[in-house]
């Protein structure tokens, strides 16, 4: 069936890279630990911005964050900061900045506690995708349970940039939760 004929969720509209984002990415699961780092920290810059100025700048940010290692970030120093913030290419907030530096740290205390980023992550929905089914998108919450449990647990590591509402926005990007509505195709391949 041609792509443009699916019937799929109504918010990606028409603009090529959302449609392909919504089509391949969200919504399926991720496992990985650095993976699921990269879109925690792209989630909590979005916050004030649209997903679709994140995913316009994503290769850059990817680019700036050295490929959005943690234990690179970990180490930024003031001067790495100055750098970020003269770079066109990402969003240049200094408070979003340095807390990706915080949320570098967070992790590596959350892989030293536990081992495994995406095992910490995942066991706010109990390891496996929650499965909704809306039927619009009107339907689907901001946050959840799940969304503040994981805010809560997040920010006592001292991550910044994750609220419940940033929270809950990854949980649908890495496929914790089933958000595609009822009528789109994605909603049964996820």
């Amino acid at each position: 069936m041609n792509t443009e004929q699916r019937s799929r969720c109504a918010w990606p509209g028409d603009d090529p890279l959302y449609v392909t984002y919504h089509d391949e990415e969200w919504g399926v699961p991720i496992y990985d630990d650095r993976a699921l780092f990269e879109k925690l920290i792209l989630d909590g810059f979005q916050a004030g911005l649209s997903w679709i100025t994140i995913l316009r700048k994503r290769d850059n940010f990817i680019a700036a964050f050295d490929g959005f290692e943690p234990s690179i970030i970990a180490g930024y120093d003031d001067k790495k900061t100055a750098a970020l913030m003269q770079d066109a290419g990402i969003v240049r907030n200094k408070a979003k900045i340095v807390g990706t530096v915080r949320n570098a740290q967070g992790y590596l205390q959350i892989m030293e506690e536990t081992g495994s980023f995406s095992d910490f992550l995942w066991e706010f929905v109990g390891g496996a995708p929650i499965r909704n089914a809306w039927r619009t998108m009107a339907e689907v919450p901001a946050e959840t349970d799940e969304s503040k449990a994981m805010s809560k647990a997040l920010k006592s590591r001292g991550f910044t940039f994750v609220g419940p509402t940033i929270c809950y926005a990854f949980m649908q990007a890495v496929g914790m939760v089933n958000d595609h509505t009822t009528d789109c195709f994605r909603h049964g391949e996820v």
